[in-house]
């Protein structure tokens, strides 16, 4: 009998707590102009609402701990039933007719009432009641929707991207398409911070929503800038281990020059290799350390994010590829600019000075595409073009060694054709960026080296003087 009493006695102080939190329930709550003031103002009455309920439970805790009823009648566990169980009800009547539609302050600070609503009766070792507050429960539907929305949103502003801005550019030299995706995305998962602190799992939606975004940021960029990009298509690998020199064959004679607009795409694509992705991954990462050390989830997260950084690798490095293969198509137009048709052409005892009289147009035209690469990208892209653009030229004389071993008339030729590539690369570079530049930028590529092999294996008695041969 006084169980019954005590229950009706925590219903009816319940309902007192929850007077002021009628009106947004009720059927008349329709009426409501749902502006933010109106809506904040809401949320901060239910937010007060799982305080006071707490604040309940605490002090029958203390008249409890006081032995003023009898030891079989548990006061605090008795009332905390009614009083989750009705406020429950409450607050899922309330979020069906004032959903949140988003991960507000004003609704996160309502989650966080509610969670620590749960967390105190935990604390209190009041068990858990069937129907009772599961902050969880309550939230994860519209979480769920909320993270949906987010990544709608997001792919929404890339689909409707079509064009590039004309003669806009960061101060990073890049889009400011992306720039702008990419902080916007930051921010909108700045505001789960306050769910990833309750419930790390909800990390491995958000990076599944993240990976997604940033596929379609990059299908945006190439939309964007597809006029520029067409040109080097055919110079792309379609799979992985078919080599690019292979579909230089079928490249078109038409002198390739890069445009401005190719410099902004790069950079842009390298930008949000090494800043922009990262730090969205790093984000996720230091989420994915709230969960369990050996916990599933745990180990599933990553996989995402990894597969974008795998895409964005590939893509950068095939665009570089093809840029290279068109450049060097140029090379190969006229006769007087063919670095083979240069080797084949000279004698065993032309030096130094023959050769380079030999490759001097074709000197002025690497000059060329080296200055005008350093006007298209960032240097640390205009670097890395230019060492493959310099291995790509040392392949052309690798592969004229290689079919002559036997041959040793070209060799002197060759020798001096890998010495002055060196330079014409080495000195470009060095004029373009100066202190820049790095000792490790000015070492030869791997086709260099392995041609001086070539010369160093075969001609060690004829140009034992030669210091330069050998490294």
């Amino acid at each position: 009998m006084l169980r019954n009493y005590l229950q009706t006695a925590a219903t009816k102080r319940c309902r007192k707590h929850m007077l002021e939190t009628d009106e947004f329930v009720s059927s008349n709550s329709e009426g409501f102009i749902m502006d933010s003031v109106t809506i904040s103002t809401a949320y901060l009455k239910m937010k007060n609402l799982c305080i006071n309920i707490s604040n309940e439970i605490q002090a029958d805790i203390k008249i409890h701990n006081q032995h003023i009823l009898p030891s079989s009648i548990d006061l605090s566990s008795i009332t905390s039933a009614v009083y989750s169980t009705e406020l429950c009800k409450r607050l899922r009547g309330f979020l069906a007719a004032w959903p949140p539609s988003s991960p507000m302050p004003y609704v996160n600070e309502l989650l966080v009432a509610i969670s620590d609503f749960e967390r105190n009766l935990e604390s209190w070792n009041i068990r858990p009641v069937q129907g009772g507050v599961d902050s969880k429960d309550l939230y994860h539907n519209y979480i769920m929707v909320w993270i949906e929305d987010l990544q709608l949103n997001l792919l929404d502003l890339c689909k409707a991207e079509k064009v590039p801005w004309s003669g806009v550019v960061t101060k990073y030299s890049t889009s400011p398409f992306a720039e702008e995706m990419f902080e916007k995305m930051t921010k909108m998962l700045l505001e789960y911070e306050v769910v990833i602190n309750r419930w790390p799992h909800y990390t491995l939606i958000l990076e599944n929503a993240a990976a997604n975004v940033e596929r379609a940021i990059i299908k945006a960029l190439e939309r964007q800038y597809n006029d520029i990009l067409t040109p080097l298509r055919d110079s792309i690998p379609k799979k992985i281990g078919i080599q690019v020199q292979k579909l230089a064959r079928r490249q078109s004679t038409t002198h390739y020059s890069i445009p401005s607009q190719l410099g902004t795409f790069l950079n842009t694509m390298k930008r949000i290799l090494d800043v922009l992705h990262c730090r969205i991954e790093d984000k996720l990462k230091s989420w994915n350390s709230y969960f369990p050390v050996n916990g599933d989830h745990k180990s599933a997260f990553g996989e995402q994010m990894n597969a974008v950084t795998v895409l964005l690798r590939t893509k950068y490095k095939n665009y570089i590829q093809a840029i290279v293969v068109k450049l060097s198509s140029n090379m190969q137009a006229n006769r007087s600019t063919r670095l083979q048709r240069i080797l084949e052409d000279t004698k065993e005892a032309d030096g130094e000075a023959d050769i380079r009289e030999k490759m001097q147009i074709l000197g002025s035209q690497l000059s060329d595409s080296v200055s005008n690469l350093h006007e298209a990208f960032t240097s640390q892209i205009f670097v890395a073009i230019c060492r493959a653009f310099w291995d790509k030229m040392g392949q052309i004389v690798l592969k004229f060694l290689e079919g002559r071993k036997e041959n040793r008339i070209w060799y002197n030729g060759s020798y001096h054709a890998l010495g002055i590539l060196d330079d014409i690369y080495a000195s470009q570079m060095q004029r373009l960026l100066g202190n820049a530049l790095q000792e490790k930028d000015l070492e030869p590529p791997r086709s260099i080296i392995e041609a001086r092999s070539i010369l160093s294996r075969d001609t060690t008695n004829r140009m034992e003087s030669s210091t330069y041969l050998y490294f």
